[in-house]
């Protein structure tokens, strides 16, 4: 599961580059342990969390008026996340005392095997929490796209897709499904610059389950 491109499983992992750290984008991929899921498992730290993986490093100050939270708020749950490596310092961009934030990774991922039945039940819980924010930001960012659909250049107006099918697998198959859709969607990653004409940003959610008979 990988969560966070910007900001949920089994999956692939990107590789890993070794660009220059003065100007490389974070890391593609980190992994969510026990005491990073249950720091995480928090509305706003979630998205402090995708702010600065959508829109690069920031200040408290600028966090709490983009998310209309109090400066004292994002810096107290920023310092959380610090705690457990989802974000850091980033002082290369403070002037004084102002002190800038950014995220150590681009995504998250973790297997749901770890978590899903863990013998603690605030990891449990946190995985609640984690799974049903994200589920909820999935619906949000979806909403919004076809809220604005008709603002996009008519290109972008015909090349998008909502779709669900219903298949009948195994867990194994299943599996396999998940995996080979992680590697597809990962076939894609840099063949477009960041400055490229008539690009965009795109989130690809997928979302694979079981259902009752």
């Amino acid at each position: 599961m990988t969560t966070g491109e910007a900001q949920d499983g089994n999956g692939p992992k990107a590789p890993h580059p070794s660009p220059d750290p003065a100007t490389a984008p974070a890391p593609p991929v980190g992994p969510l342990d026990a005491g990073a899921l249950k720091a995480l498992a928090h509305p706003l730290r979630m998205r402090l969390l995708t702010a600065l993986r959508d829109q690069g490093p920031a200040t408290a100050t600028a966090l709490g008026a983009r998310l209309g939270e109090s400066s004292g708020a994002a810096s107290y749950h920023l310092r959380q996340l610090a705690a457990h490596g989802l974000v850091a310092d980033a002082p290369e961009l403070g002037r004084g005392r102002e002190r800038w934030w950014r995220a150590v990774h681009r995504s998250t991922s973790f297997d749901s095997e770890d978590f899903v039945g863990h013998p603690d039940p605030e990891v449990r819980g946190a995985l609640g929490v984690f799974l049903m924010e994200t589920a909820t930001k999935h619906t949000q960012e979806l909403n919004t796209w076809l809220g604005t659909l008709h603002e996009w250049p008519e290109p972008w107006q015909h090349h998008w897709d909502m779709s669900d099918f219903r298949l009948r697998l195994t867990p194994e198959l299943a599996g396999e499904l998940a995996y080979k859709i992680h590697a597809l969607v990962e076939s894609y990653r840099g063949r477009v610059a960041e400055d490229a004409e008539g690009s965009a940003p795109v989130h690809a959610h997928v979302h694979l389950f079981p259902r009752g008979e």
